[in-house]
């Protein structure tokens, strides 16, 4: 039986004008890619775990060092071949918003000071948003300080109100991780949370200068709702959960992702945590 099928191989290797060393050599190397593009796809589900929707460029950079130890190499385009071939390209989804900034009222409104401020520092300026959550059992709403220049998300709170007590908790846990002496500028849209009398008290009582949006506020707020996105996008935020207190935990497992473990390409693909820590200027 194995003198017929070396003589098939032979027979098939003179056909094809292909030498018998070529024809292994070419079976050898087609095994060799198949286990190489089976082990990318193991490291990239493992990454998934925690990193559900992680694009492709950072999934690149992530799995590189990996890589490397195991003598692989892959470029950007074959990768991006490979997850399409198994189905596992990010889709971008759309889902419907509630409203979350109410702007028309008669509280006092501010300028904005970020238009014509260079941030070159932590520290030096936040910007905060808040964002929905949708439940089996109602809405949710996160609210979020986040540092300008290294992207760390400095305060959160998560909550079943609009009203402005989230926004004043995240507000607190961000001033709780400043020193003394350090007053960064506090940047948000015109939404009554922020614009209410005692958010802007605790601000004037910790000598924060307050920045607000004012027109086309989507752009003068684009990093916090960048930050946003991200989280609703990349950590399945974007669902609907069984209850609220899924919602909760879900969204405190992604804000720590985010700030420890999701690598930022503007950061020079460091952490924000890692960022804010090292003081980088870029």
């Amino acid at each position: 039986m194995k003198k017929s099928k070396n003589k098939n191989i032979a027979g098939l290797c003179t056909r094809a004008k292909m030498s018998r060393q070529n024809y292994y050599a070419t079976h050898k190397l087609r095994q060799k890619q198949k286990v190489e593009k089976d082990f990318i796809l193991a490291v990239i589900r493992d990454y998934r775990k925690t990193q559900p929707r992680v694009g492709v460029r950072k999934l690149q950079k992530m799995i590189e060092q990996t890589l490397k130890e195991n003598n692989i190499s892959i470029g950007r385009d074959r990768l991006f071949d490979l997850l399409r071939e198994n189905s596992m390209l990010v889709e971008k989804k759309k889902a419907f918003t509630p409203k979350t900034t109410n702007s028309r009222h008669y509280l006092p409104v501010f300028g904005n000071l970020l238009n014509k401020y260079d941030v070159t520092a932590p520290n030096q300026a936040w910007v905060s948003d808040i964002t929905y959550i949708h439940t089996e059992e109602g809405f949710v709403y996160a609210a979020l300080v986040t540092d300008l220049f290294s992207r760390k998300i400095v305060g959160t709170h998560i909550g079943d109100t609009l009203e402005s007590v989230g926004a004043c908790n995240a507000l607190q846990m961000a001033i709780k991780s400043i020193p003394k002496n350090v007053y960064p500028i506090h940047h948000s849209d015109r939404g009554s949370q922020y614009c209410c009398h005692e958010y802007i008290d605790r601000l004037k009582k910790r000598g924060i200068s307050i920045s607000m949006t004012e027109e086309n506020h989507c752009y003068e707020n684009a990093v916090a709702e960048r930050v946003n996105g991200i989280l609703k996008d990349e950590f399945h935020l974007d669902r609907v959960f069984n209850s609220k207190q899924d919602a909760y935990r879900a969204f405190e497992n992604a804000v720590v992702i985010y700030n420890t473990i999701r690598l930022h390409m503007n950061l020079n693909y460091m952490t924000p945590a890692e960022f804010h820590e090292k003081k980088i200027v870029v």
